[in-house]
């Protein structure tokens, strides 16, 4: 896969947590720095980490690959992987689940940590489907960091001012990236292995 292709699976995944932050900005009195910091912390080493497992899964799963079918099925899972993300999303707009609005003193961080370690479930899977495709890890990481962070703050200033009512946008938009990146990968990938 080439930059451009990661950029788009990535920013599709960024856009899942930007709507999770636009939930939580519109239910703050006020974004204190610090907790934004930390939870931009929390956010970004739950990504990493989570890309990065998932990437050694892969490798684990792959160790002893040594026939073209092998290869074809990974790139097969890698597909599946990231259209079933991409449908999840597209339903979790679909479903657009109401948050009752009203304000928090006290932002409260074990609940938000509790939501985002199953959040990071899916971005494992998207670092399994990164491994098959043999992507490189370090561009990945870095396009990671830097999503998360701009998803994060981002996410919680919208929601802070707007309200979550832009949440169903940023589930349509990253499920329509995972959805397109699942068709780019057949296209490239899967269709050339037949």
């Amino acid at each position: 896969m080439n930059i451009i292709e990661e950029l788009i699976i990535i920013m599709g995944i960024s856009l899942d947590i930007f709507a999770v932050m636009e939930c939580q900005g519109s239910l703050v009195a006020k974004i204190e720095k610090k907790h934004l910091a930390l939870m931009s912390a929390v956010l970004v080493v739950g990504q990493v980490l989570a890309i990065g497992i998932g990437n050694f899964l892969s490798v684990l799963l792959g160790r002893h690959q040594s026939s073209d079918y092998e290869i074809f099925l990974e790139e097969v899972l890698a597909v599946a992987i990231f259209l079933c993300m991409g449908i999840r999303l597209l339903l979790k707009a679909w479903r657009n689940e109401c948050i009752i609005e009203h304000r928090e003193e006290k932002f409260n961080m074990r609940e938000f940590v509790q939501l985002y370690i199953r959040n990071c479930m899916f971005t494992l899977l998207i670092g399994i489907a990164f491994g098959f495709l043999g992507c490189g890890m370090l561009s990945i990481m870095l396009m990671v960091v830097i999503m998360t962070v701009a998803g994060t703050i981002l996410g919680m200033y919208t929601g802070y001012h707007l309200g979550y009512e832009h949440k169903v946008k940023a589930y349509l938009g990253g499920g329509i990236l995972l959805i397109a990146a699942g068709i780019d990968v057949i296209v490239r990938y899967v269709v050339k292995g037949i």
